[in-house]
Parts: C-alpha cells; structure tokens; sequence
C-alpha cells in the first residue's frame, strides 16, 4: 500500500480499544498539536493510562500502576482543573483545549475526535438517577462553559455554543446555544 492511499485518521475506521496504550497517545499528541505540554494532552494520556492499567490481571501486579494512575490523575485535577476518570468512554482523538474548570461524568462516553473546552460540564441531572450521563457522537464541539447534563445524546457534528445549558438529546449536525440550549440550524 503506497502512502496515498492509506487512511486518513479521521477516516479510520479502528476504534480506541483496537490500538494500543502507546499508539492511543502518540495519536493524542498529534491531535493536541504536537505539544506533550498541554494540560489537556496530559489528561487525556493519563485517562488512556488509567484504563490500560485495568487490562492488567492479576491485581497485585495491578496494583503499582493504580496508585501511580491515582497520584497522575489528582495531579491533573488539581493542578489543571480538569477531571476526567479512567471509567469515561473516551473516542480516538479527543481534545482537550483549555484548561480548567472542565467536569466529565464517570459514565459519559466522547465519541472521535470530540473538542471540549474550558469551563465545561458533563454531568448528571438528577440526583435519583446518579449513573445518567451525556453521551457524545463523533466531532462534537463543545463551546467554553457549556454544561451538559443527564442522559442526553449529541449526535455526530454537534456544535454546542458557549455557555449553553443542553438538557435534551441534539441530532446530528445541529448546532445548540443558549440556556437552555436550542436549536439554531
């Protein structure tokens, strides 16, 4: 196969579990411009890292990866305000622009190349139903402070503006703004 004809990666059709922890962030840090300083580059290796370390069996060997993961994600989140768990279904290529202030649900799932910005929250509504959490299609955009709560699904190309309040499911290729969030395309 020449190089032309290879897949592009937002082609691709493999999914993140497919590749390994190494290729998973070398992909990251192509997606986050080349620059293992960013805080959301760092994240989101740590998150890849905390999910790779539960294929380890058995627990004991685990168990030196788990408090390294643990001391790396609360040095994320308290040094770059951004808190997303290993238990996060997390796409291939998700990018973390800005830092700070950013919440994401144990349960929510970020589809493929998804763009999250500071100040947002994926979240659950209710407190009766703590286990409810956004589900992201592929591509979505995610403007500065915008919260997303409860069992909602964005569909693929969503755009979500800043500081929108999205409390409903949002079709493909829609764009949401305002609080609460509506469609405006």
């Amino acid at each position: 196969m020449v190089a032309s004809e290879q897949a592009t990666p937002l082609t691709s059709p493999v999914s993140a579990d497919s590749l390994t922890l190494w290729q998973q962030i070398q992909e990251d840090w192509v997606a986050h411009g080349h620059d293992w300083t960013k805080p959301g580059f760092r994240a989101v290796a740590v998150q890849r890292f905390g999910v790779w370390r539960m294929t380890i069996r058995p627990k004991a060997l685990r168990a030196p990866f788990s408090m390294l993961y643990r001391a790396l994600y609360r040095k994320v989140r308290n040094t770059y305000g951004i808190d997303l768990p290993y238990t996060v279904k997390l796409g291939r290529r998700v990018v973390i622009e800005h830092q700070g202030a950013i919440i994401v649900h144990g349960h929510c799932t970020l589809g493929d190349d998804c763009i999250i910005r500071q100040g947002v929250t994926l979240g659950n509504r209710h407190l009766d139903r703590p286990l409810e959490a956004p589900q992201l299609g592929d591509r979505v955009n995610v403007g500065a402070g915008a919260k997303i709560l409860g069992g909602v699904t964005l569909g693929d190309d969503v755009n979500i503006g800043a500081n929108a309040v999205v409390l409903t499911d949002i079709s493909a290729g829609k764009t949401a703004v305002g609080i609460p969030a509506k469609i405006i395309n």
